[in-house]
C-alpha cells in the first residue's frame, strides 16, 4: 500500500512538471487506467498543454510516417512477386493483350458507321509504348502508317507536352503538330492539372478500316473462345 502511494505522488510530481501520461508510464510501472484516476485533478499550465499538444502531433505524424513507409514497402513486395507472375510474353500474348487493350480503348465500327478507321487514345505513357509495340509486331504497321493528335487542355503547356510524346514514342517533334485544344473549366475537379500533365495522345492508322474490322472479328474471337456468348 505505501509503495502504491509513492508512485501516485510520484506520477502527480511529474504530472506537475507538463509529462505526458506516456513519459509518466515509463518512471511509474502502473495500468494507465491507475494513472488517469490519479492525475485527474491535476492541472497544467497553458505552456504545458501546448508542449503535450505539440508532443502528440508528432507522434500522430511521425506514426502516419511509419505506415507510410510500411505501405510502400509492402506494395513493392507484391509488385515484385506480381511481376515474376507474369512470366515471358510471346507473341501470342502480345497479340491477345493488345486486342482486349483495343477493345477497351479503341474506336469501334458499328452497323450504323461500318467505316470507322483504327483509332486509339491514351495518356498512360506505357499504355501507349505497348500500343505502338503491339501495332508494329503484330499489325506489321509503321510510323509512316500513323497520324497523332494531342487533345490538351487550352491552359496547359502545348510545347512541353509535344516534346513528352516525341520522348514517349521516340518519334520525331514533327510528329506531333496535331494539337486540338480542349475548352477549360475554372472550377474542374480534374486531377491532372499539374506540371506532369500532357493531354491525351490519339493515334490514328491510316487507311484501316480493313483492320479495324478484323480486330473486331479477334475481339468476337475472343469472346466466343472464352465462353462469354
Amino acid at each position: 500500500m505505501i509503495a502504491k502511494l509513492r508512485e501516485k505522488e510520484k506520477a502527480i510530481k511529474l504530472r506537475k512538471k507538463g509529462l505526458s501520461y506516456g513519459e509518466i508510464l515509463k518512471q511509474v510501472p502502473v495500468t494507465k487506467a491507475s494513472l488517469s484516476l490519479w492525475l485527474r485533478d491535476v492541472k497544467l499550465s497553458k505552456k504545458q498543454q501546448d508542449r503535450l499538444t505539440k508532443k502528440s502531433l508528432a507522434g500522430l505524424s511521425l506514426g502516419a510516417k511509419i505506415k507510410k513507409e510500411n505501405r510502400i514497402l509492402k506494395t513493392k513486395k507484391i509488385k515484385k512477386k506480381a511481376i515474376k507472375e507474369i512470366g515471358r510474353i510471346g507473341k501470342k500474348q502480345l497479340w491477345l493483350i493488345g486486342v482486349a487493350l483495343y477493345w477497351a480503348e479503341g474506336s469501334k465500327q458499328k452497323e450504323h458507321n461500318p467505316s470507322v478507321r483504327v483509332e486509339f487514345g491514351n495518356s498512360d505513357d506505357q499504355m501507349i509504348r505497348f500500343y505502338l509495340k503491339w501495332l508494329k509486331e503484330i499489325c506489321n504497321l509503321s510510323s509512316e502508317d500513323l497520324d497523332f493528335r494531342i487533345d490538351i487542355h487550352e491552359t496547359a503547356d502545348g510545347e512541353r507536352a509535344k516534346r513528352h510524346w516525341a520522348r514517349v514514342t521516340n518519334l520525331s517533334l514533327d510528329k506531333f503538330q496535331n494539337v486540338f485544344w480542349k475548352k477549360h473549366k475554372v472550377n474542374t475537379k480534374r486531377k491532372n492539372v499539374g506540371k506532369d500533365y500532357y493531354g491525351l495522345l490519339r493515334i490514328n492508322v491510316k487507311r484501316s478500316t480493313d483492320l479495324n474490322r478484323k480486330i473486331t472479328g479477334w475481339i468476337e474471337g475472343i469472346c466466343k473462345q472464352s465462353g462469354v456468348v
